[in-house]
């Protein structure tokens, strides 16, 4: 993350498994919980704070504010690095990210939340967004 960015910026990111590779759904139980958990424990150590945490079976949406002192980028390697090491998750190499501009916060931000919540629901891995069992969400109703 850069000097330029202001304190508490959100990020849309997106982390995608390498398709090309044979591996678990990150939906698998055991990985899920794993993944699910190593994002908490990355909030305890305020290298993030969880506003939404989703994943599905080849990727992961999360909403994320960072850490202002530390990069991004070195965060988000670091994590990955963890579980390829010790979960064997062969992830893409990379990882999309947006910035959300503070004229995206308020509805658009709603919008946004509401539209990766769905994303479960639109592959068919349950049937209602409050069902999604592999979600990590602070705002949830």
């Amino acid at each position: 993350m850069s000097d330029w960015t202001e304190p508490g910026a959100l990020f849309h990111v997106r982390i995608s498994l390498d398709r090309e590779k044979e591996q678990k759904a990150l939906t698998h139980p055991a990985l899920a919980l794993a993944i699910l958990d190593s994002a908490r424990f990355y909030e305890t150590k305020t290298r993030w704070h969880i506003t939404l945490f989703l994943l599905m079976r080849d990727h992961l949406h999360a909403i994320l504010p960072f850490a202002r002192d530390q990069s991004t980028s070195d965060i988000i390697r670091d994590w990955k690095r963890f579980h390829a090491r010790i979960n064997g998750v062969l992830w893409q190499e990379g990882y999309f990210d947006h910035r959300l501009r503070a004229d995206e916060r308020g509805a658009q931000l709603t919008a946004k939340m509401n539209y990766i919540r769905q994303n479960p629901v639109a592959a068919g891995l349950c049937a209602k967004a409050e069902d999604g069992l592999w979600m990590i969400d602070p705002f949830a109703r």
